[in-house]
């Protein structure tokens, strides 16, 4: 069996960690790297930390408009799927990289394999919400991490090729977990100390592309006294500096640059709290029983939301300050599978074919 996996964004390397390990074992897997993180620290540490075989093809696309970065890689794409001639099109999530690895291989008759199927916010603002939409209508195989996931397709009429196998991103948590903290020294290299900080991360366009979102947020960290770590992702560290706003005016903030994900663990998993609007931040929050604060108006992570282990903010200036001062406690429930979901796809992907 070839497949063919799409890849653009850190998100995707991770969740791709785990099911290319499991793969390769008897199949053949041609990785394909669109470029839209293009970023080292967004990007190639990914592939050196997870042990992901480096990509058969990079496109290097780069950022730019849905239209002009979606065309170009639909364009690219297509011309390396005639050529490999593969057996399956693998996609995981929801981004521009998706969405065109999706369409290329509906209208070139590969049956597509959509990972983390069955998401969605409700808000078509967002660009990934139209991103599930479409992949979710034109894959063959949709891989839902819960049984949310599976009834918002079946509200859809999709049924058909459906499994909730749990989360590729807990397969990946659970393997490199014990790694992260035998190799990592992110505390000791920025001089923090377990549960003596919140981590922050923003990214989404939503907060990104609104200056007054970002002001409100801003304001709000202002008023946290904790010590609060920011990696900066380029995207929000151009838009900052395209409206003029110099955040190093925030008392007690360390801004720090994009880490890899053995860090990035690491800073989870001892953080006090986190603030994101990051949907796998949430899910890293909650596989390590951290209290997340969400600075979004909806999260397509509905399970992470019960007894407040997930607080939904918006840009609130006084939602976001409730939030971080409200003590919670949650028990963490088991939504998200059993650690063996790379497992179950590749065992579901043999027996269908």
């Amino acid at each position: 069996m070839k497949i063919i996996t799409v890849l653009g964004a850190r998100p995707q390397f991770i969740k791709a960690a785990p099911v290319s390990r499991v793969l390769r074992e008897k199949h053949t897997e041609i990785i394909v790297h669109t470029g839209q993180h293009y970023d080292p620290n967004m990007s190639d540490i990914f592939f050196e930390e997870l042990n992901i075989p480096k990509p058969d093809y990079h496109l290097a696309v780069g950022s730019g408009s849905h239209g002009k970065q979606t065309g170009e890689m639909l364009q690219k794409l297509e011309e390396i799927v005639l050529d490999e001639k593969p057996d399956y099109l693998l996609v995981y999530g929801d981004t521009n990289s998706t969405l065109a690895g999706a369409l290329v291989a509906a209208k070139l008759h590969i049956p597509v394999i959509h990972i983390e199927a069955g998401l969605r916010s409700f808000n078509k603002k967002m660009p990934e919400e139209i991103n599930r939409i479409m992949t979710d209508h034109v894959s063959e195989f949709l891989f839902c991490p819960t049984d949310t996931a599976v009834e918002n397709l079946k509200n859809e009429n999709i049924t058909r090729n459906v499994f909730n196998i749990g989360d590729v991103m807990y397969d990946a948590v659970l393997y490199n977990r014990a790694i992260a903290e035998e190799k990592s020294t992110i505390l000791e290299d920025n001089g923090l100390e377990k549960k003596g900080y919140h981590l922050i991360t923003i990214h989404r366009a939503e907060n990104t592309d609104d200056v007054q979102n970002m002001q409100n947020i801003l304001e709000a960290f202002s008023k946290i006294d904790t010590v609060k770590v920011w990696p900066l992702h380029p995207r929000t560290k151009n838009k900052l500096a395209s409206y003029g706003i110099d955040v190093n005016a925030i008392p007690n903030l360390k801004l720090i640059d994009p880490v890899g994900y053995l860090d990035m663990l690491t800073l989870v998993s001892n953080a006090k709290k986190i603030i994101t609007d990051s949907g796998g931040v949430q899910k890293e929050a909650y596989f390590m029983k951290v209290p997340c604060i969400t600075v979004r108006e909806q999260t397509e992570w509905v399970e992470t939301l019960e007894e407040d282990a997930n607080i939904i903010a918006g840009t609130s200036v006084d939602k976001i300050l409730e939030a971080v001062q409200k003590n919670v406690e949650p028990s963490y429930k088991d939504v998200f599978g059993d650690g063996m979901a790379s497992e179950k796809i590749v065992e579901i992907i043999e027996t269908q074919s």
